[in-house]
């Protein structure tokens, strides 16, 4: 079972023995669901790609997550936040029906997940965060595998995705390395270009410059209108593709940000050097502004929200440096959705 053997030139094709029993590596769509699915349901006129009500699930007394509205709009790419048992994995699993929540209902392109699952999983790319292939097939033959489940995937489409992640496809999967085996699920995922990517700790295993190139098919998704749902305990992985995160903490929902508005509400610390002596209260009398000191030639200060109008005061000047530090995505998170420290006992202080 090669990909080089297909029943015409631009999709890979049925192989002509039968392959390992159906079951989806990936968690969703078999052949047989794909096939009994028929045609896919279209709702052009819907902006939202996910939506959830008071999606709850409990494992037996225990917590998933508990009431959680969500809404993910068509085009963007939204970021899931949160650090382990958080809740982000039990999301995505009722999402795709993979597990049934214990109530609340969830939604994706205003298909309900539970009646049209069939169809949900037609359009969508999913990468678990913990996942298994076939170890006696080769990646190649593993992706072949799932490229004919959803009746052909274009061959050409492959082929770019292997040489931008650089994997060999020859290999047996269980000689992969963990970060090779990512590689494989993220062909899988993305090869059909499905209306909606869902990704799980989509980077876990990979080195850096495969990371660039990760990013760089992501923004592609989204230049292409197509919706990424990108669940990560990395800050910096959601501030660098997102537009929109989700932060979850013990299975509820602590905050949804614009990446960017985000960023403006918080201070920057600037120093700035000129060539000489500049009037201080020219910047104390910027909204935004705090804290101006100065010492001879120096200026610094706060500044809340934008930073443009200090750039442009301090350009009537002679500016010899300009330094500017921003929090990193990270600092803001923690400062503002840190778990409060409990009291301890007896309510001392």
């Amino acid at each position: 079972m090669s990909l080089a053997a297909r029943t015409d030139p631009g999709s890979v094709s049925r192989p002509a023995t039968r392959g390992p029993r159906a079951r989806s590596a990936t968690g969703i769509g078999s052949g047989r669901e794909l096939a009994k699915g028929g045609k896919v349901p279209q709702d052009p006129h819907n902006e939202v790609a996910i939506r959830t009500e008071g999606l709850t699930k409990f494992y037996g007394a225990q917590r998933g997550i508990a009431e959680l509205d969500l809404a993910v709009m068509r085009g963007e790419v939204y970021g899931f936040l949160g650090p382990n048992a958080a809740g982000k994995t039990t999301t995505i699993r009722c999402l795709l029906d993979l597990i049934h929540p214990t109530r609340g209902r969830a939604s994706i392109f205003g298909l309900d997940s539970h009646d049209c699952a069939v169809a949900i999983h037609a359009r969508v790319g999913y990468v678990p965060g913990e996942f298994s292939l076939y170890g006696r097939l080769t990646g190649g033959q593993n992706i072949e595998y799932f490229a004919n489940l959803r009746g052909g995937v274009p061959a050409a489409s492959i082929g770019e995705l292997t040489d931008r992640l650089h994997v060999d496809l020859r290999q047996r999967y269980t000689s992969y390395s963990k970060g090779d085996k990512q590689k494989i699920a993220l062909i899988i995922a993305l090869a059909h270009q499905p209306d909606l990517l869902i990704l799980d700790e989509p980077t876990s295993g990979l080195d850096p410059i495969v990371q660039q190139e990760f990013y760089a098919l992501v923004g592609e998704a989204r230049a292409a209108g197509r919706t990424v749902f990108l669940s990560s305990h990395v800050l910096s992985e959601v501030e660098r593709v997102c537009d929109r995160a989700a932060i979850i903490r013990d299975g509820a929902i602590a905050a949804v940000e614009e990446i960017g508005a985000l960023r403006d509400a918080l201070h920057h610390q600037v120093e700035i050097r000129f060539a000489g002596p500049v009037p201080v209260e020219r910047f104390a009398s910027l909204a935004g502004v705090s804290d101006v000191s100065s010492g001879g030639d120096v200026l610094t200060m706060r500044v809340t929200g934008p930073i443009g109008p200090v750039v442009s005061r301090a350009a009537e000047f002679g500016v010899v440096d300009f330094i500017s530090r921003e929090p990193s995505l990270e600092e803001i998170f923690l400062a503002r959705y840190r778990a409060p420290e409990p009291e301890p006992a007896g309510g001392a202080k």
